[in-house]
């Protein structure tokens, strides 16, 4: 996959009326905590009709104003996981992350994230996390380097389907200030997500994406078309973020 990039969408007549664009406290006690450090995001629009039948029920794609769904490619590396607030996971907790992600919709109104596949490094992560939770960790090989403003993101695929790959470099610019279609794509408070034949929610919040431009150097990835996902059109924009502390509620039953 070549990246290829057009400017994102988003004028000033779409509206975000309605859209939580801030984060809503999640219930306490805390569930888990961790921060996202030098996160890339690169997305695509995608017809709505040709990815519905990814989705766990009583969930829908989520679409913008343009009639459009999205998926995103994400990598990043997580740190300083704990449970709760107090126990911290020095070695479970931080590693290596990148995820392919559409955007999500549910009865409630609530708008989050639907996970198609998510690498990592920590191999112990992979079974507790899709057990737990119903999150579709993969074990990969991943090595996140940075020298000035170049960031490369490299993932081999361990288990399941061995080979897998995906490379992005980018070049870090200045500053930026989100367009609302940036906005409804960053502003994600939460994951739907299957397990134990129950659709669930997973709420998270977090403070506004310090965003940053990025020029694509190299893209070259294999985990979106594994992901069954086809884009309906260029690349938007990426952006790059120094990242967030992130907080998570316990899970509730959608359906």
């Amino acid at each position: 996959m070549t990246g290829t990039s057009r400017p994102a969408d988003g004028g000033e007549d779409e509206s975000l009326s309605g859209f939580p664009v801030v984060a809503p406290p999640v219930p306490r006690p805390v569930f888990t905590e961790q921060r996202w450090f030098e996160l890339t995001f690169v997305h695509w629009p995608v017809d709505p009709v040709t990815v519905t039948h990814l989705y766990p029920a009583g969930t829908r794609p989520d679409v913008f104003a343009d009639g459009l769904t999205y998926v995103g490619l994400v990598p990043f590396t997580m740190r300083d996981t704990r449970v709760g607030s107090i126990l911290p996971l020095p070695y479970f907790g931080t590693f290596a992350e990148t995820n392919i992600r559409l955007y999500s919709i549910d009865d409630a109104g609530r708008h989050g994230v639907v996970f198609r596949s998510l690498e990592t490094t920590r191999l112990a992560v992979v079974p507790v996390s899709r057990v737990l939770l119903g999150i579709p960790y993969t074990w990969s090989k991943m090595r996140v380097t940075r020298s000035a403003d170049l960031i490369t993101y490299d993932s081999v695929r361990r288990w399941p389907r061995r080979g897998l790959r995906s490379k992005l470099s980018v070049r870090i610019g200045a500053q930026v200030r989100a367009t609302p279609l940036e906005i409804w794509l960053t502003a994600r408070w939460g994951a739907h997500t299957r397990k134990a034949g129950r659709t669930w929610w997973v709420p998270n919040e977090h403070d506004p994406w310090p965003l940053c431009s990025a020029e694509i150097i190299e893209c070259d990835d294999e985990l979106l078309q594994a992901a069954g996902v086809d884009p309906a059109g260029p690349m938007l924009r990426p952006l790059f973020t120094t990242g967030v502390h992130a907080r998570f509620g316990r899970p509730s039953i959608v359906a």
